[in-house]
């Protein structure tokens, strides 16, 4: 009868591990708050879009694209799953800000103006506010200026 005891006691641990794993999978989403940092492209690459860099996890794509032209980049803008996110209509929800602060960008962000460039670049993706939302910066001296932002 131990033996049938201990053989029992031993399925209801595992049936109670693997319910208490299961539950904890399934709530694992992505993170409310995450930036990802990308270098720019190497001076003097040929004319057209260049690949600057990427990043994937197993929750998405994040691809970082340069436009050059004379060997020098003009613009750099992201894709996310395959696709150019559309821009934000209007400013920021001010609900992002704890995210980008937590991210070491001050707020209000200045806006890069027309064309993004920067000696680095920052992607910072917010998920705390009722939508997602995703912003590419470009490092201007020590100030992170917005470039872009979408709702997703």
């Amino acid at each position: 009868m131990s033996a049938l005891r201990m053989m029992l006691g031993v399925g209801v641990v595992l049936a109670a591990a693997i319910g208490v794993s299961d539950a904890v999978s399934a709530r694992e989403g992505p993170p409310s708050c995450g930036a990802v940092s990308f270098r720019p492209v190497a001076q003097g690459l040929a004319d057209g879009t260049q690949d600057a860099g990427l990043y994937r996890s197993r929750f998405g794509k994040i691809v970082l694209h340069a436009e050059v032209k004379g060997g020098q980049a003009q613009n750099y803008y992201i894709e996310v799953n395959g696709k150019r996110p559309p821009p934000l209509q209007g400013a920021l929800p001010t609900s992002v800000n704890s995210c980008l602060n937590a991210k070491h960008v001050k707020t209000p962000p200045p806006s890069a103006g027309a064309n993004c460039v920067g000696s680095r670049f920052r992607v910072v993706l917010s998920h705390q506010a009722k939508a997602e939302y995703v912003m590419l910066f470009g490092l201007d001296g020590d100030v992170w200026k917005l470039c872009s932002a979408s709702k997703m």
